[in-house]
């Protein structure tokens, strides 16, 4: 157990059962009236944002959360297979706890994985990962009706947007977080 005292980003909070990660966090003392806590709270499983407000000093209970590094060793089906770079031992996660990082998982990459009870809740990768274009058509010169971009296949299955320059077998970078192209690679 906690007071609204101690709120910090990244704190995880189980409020009615559920997981809420500490988003931002605002101490308010008005003119009038008590002190209280503005917070924005984001569900662990289901990603959805909430504003909740507490009064100051309201005791919150807090859920230990253990971030392990892990690395990506295959895909089982609809799972995935990490190896605890501690322990060494294999953990399966679900599609559904992996979410949208499975499109920028390769063989071996090291992520993050935050675990409460012996369940793993997400994985967090880094924020940008290299990766090679396994297919793109040849851009045209002259063509800016896309505004200068144009679908590719990256080695993981996933679409993105790159430059007309681009071509077949480059590896560029990518961001986790949106799938923005970032750059080429050099060699």
């Amino acid at each position: 157990m906690a007071t609204t005292n101690d709120l910090q980003n990244g704190l995880v909070l189980n409020l009615d059962g559920q997981l809420w990660s500490v988003v931002k966090f605002q101490h308010v003392k008005p003119g009038k009236g008590g002190a209280f806590v503005r917070t924005t709270l984001k569900n662990v499983l289901s990603g959805k944002v909430v504003d909740k407000t507490f009064n100051a000093g309201t005791r919150v209970d807090t859920a230990t959360v253990d971030r392990r590094e892990m690395t990506y060793l295959y895909a089982d089906g609809a799972d995935f297979v990490f190896m605890d770079n501690g322990t060494f031992d294999q953990t399966t996660i679900p599609r559904d706890v992996v979410g949208d990082a499975a499109k920028y998982l390769l063989d071996n990459q090291i992520v993050l994985v935050a675990v409460h009870d012996g369940t793993p809740l997400y994985v967090e990768l880094p924020t940008s990962v290299e990766l090679v274009i396994s297919h793109t058509d040849p851009g045209l010169q002259g063509d800016r009706s896309t505004g200068g971009t144009k679908p590719a296949t990256l080695e993981t299955g996933a679409e993105i947007q790159v430059p007309l320059f681009v071509s077949t077998g480059e590896k560029v970078k990518v961001d986790t977080r949106d799938g923005r192209y970032l750059g080429r690679v050099s060699s």
